[in-house]
């Protein structure tokens, strides 16, 4: 462990401590996770979490579960719940924080649907938006908000203008782009269909359902099956979708890219997987196990893989691997161990203390691969489970 990731600073900035993506935030999570699986101490996890929160936490209207008072209150539950110290005032404090901020989110993106305009990606998505928010809340059991939140992800799975209720009128970048004149339909589950996907079929796994959820994943699956493509590999889908691609029927992106958890196939056969089972589609959990396996064991993606964060690296590709062997046959289950493990390692550790990009995260993900106990779950935050 690198000497960044061992001692918070002694004076810390607000952005610093509430940043789950880029932040201490993530080194905080992490020494949770050591405490929980035994290999490291709560006094240490203790001290980071009193370094990030040394400063008052942001509630502003936009704060995601990556960063704001959505992050902090997401890793505050995990230690009060895993953890000797109980959080429990600043945790309820946070809570009441949240579920502000999801209320408010909720708002404006029905009056959006009900103005007929197109979503920005980050209303709706992992990272940023209401199904990284809907995660949170499933973690943290409360039904009923998260029912709210599912019962959105139906009204955005309906068409809008001719096109998915998903599609934004921005680029892949979030920002407008005279390159997407029409904007875009994006696949990753990161920032595309696939986290909303994930979301509502894992729900309705768990028992948490809502009118029209079953015919959300159905729409969501019919897209995905629209643009499946079969090559080499068996089953890939592009990472993104311009206005002239959907018009034409056609994607230019002529074979499957860097196997991430964010873009590529593992986090979409991940998500497909999940619906395969809530539907009780056995063709269709098929199909995902063996596009999740061709993206391990074709050599031009599995050499794409240049660094080894969680987000678009091997920490994440081998993390997601593990929780979808968890899932299948024993048969499957050791292929796609075997190849996860044969991934080429970057050899080059990640700057920065972040959970997506930073140190922390491939540390978090190593220390989940390496327990021999089930720890905190902190990668429900990533629905991988």
């Amino acid at each position: 462990m690198t000497a960044e990731l061992l001692t918070p600073p002694t004076q810390a900035s607000a952005q610093w401590g509430q940043s789950l993506a880029k932040g201490g935030l993530a080194t905080a999570l992490l020494h949770i996770e050591r405490a929980a699986t035994g290999r490291g101490s709560w006094d240490t996890a203790h001290e980071w979490i009193t370094a990030c929160v040394s400063q008052p936490v942001n509630s502003f209207a936009k704060a995601g579960v990556f960063y704001g008072a959505p992050a902090v209150a997401h890793v505050l539950y995990l230690a009060r719940i895993h953890g000797p110290n109980p959080y429990q005032r600043p945790h309820m404090r946070l809570n009441a924080a949240v579920e502000i901020i999801v209320q408010e989110r909720l708002a404006a993106a029905h009056h959006r649907i009900d103005a007929g305009q197109r979503p920005e990606f980050h209303e709706y998505d992992l990272l940023g938006g209401l199904t990284g928010l809907g995660a949170h809340l499933r973690v943290r059991g409360r039904q009923e908000l998260l029912r709210d939140v599912l019962s959105y992800l139906v009204r955005i799975t309906l068409p809008v203008h001719g096109r998915s209720g998903w599609w934004t009128h921005l680029a892949p970048s979030g920002d407008p782009d005279d390159r997407y004149p029409g904007g875009h339909g994006n696949f990753g589950i990161a920032h595309g269909i696939s986290g909303p996907l994930a979301l509502l079929s894992l729900a309705h796994l768990d028992g948490t359902r809502v009118p029209g959820q079953l015919e959300a994943i159905g729409r969501i699956l019919d897209w995905l099956d629209a643009w499946q493509q079969n090559g080499a590999a068996r089953a890939w889908w592009p990472e993104a979708l311009t206005a002239a691609e959907a018009d034409q029927g056609r994607t230019r992106q002529s074979k499957p890219l860097r196997p991430s958890w964010c873009y590529g196939t593992p986090g979409i056969a991940t998500a497909l997987h999940h619906a395969a089972r809530a539907t009780g589609d056995p063709d269709r959990a098929r199909t995902a196990e063996a596009a999740f396996l061709d993206a391990l064991e074709d050599p031009d993606q599995a050499h794409s893989l240049i660094d080894g964060t969680v987000c678009h690296g091997t920490a994440g590709v081998r993390l997601a691997a593990r929780r979808f062997a968890e899932r299948t046959d024993h048969a499957t289950a050791m292929r796609i161990l075997a190849a996860a493990s044969n991934l080429p390692d970057p050899g080059a550790d990640a700057t920065g203390q972040g959970l997506l990009e930073g140190q922390a995260g491939i540390a978090l993900a190593r220390c989940s691969l390496a327990a021999e106990c089930p720890g905190t779950g902190w990668d429900a935050l990533l629905l991988l489970v």
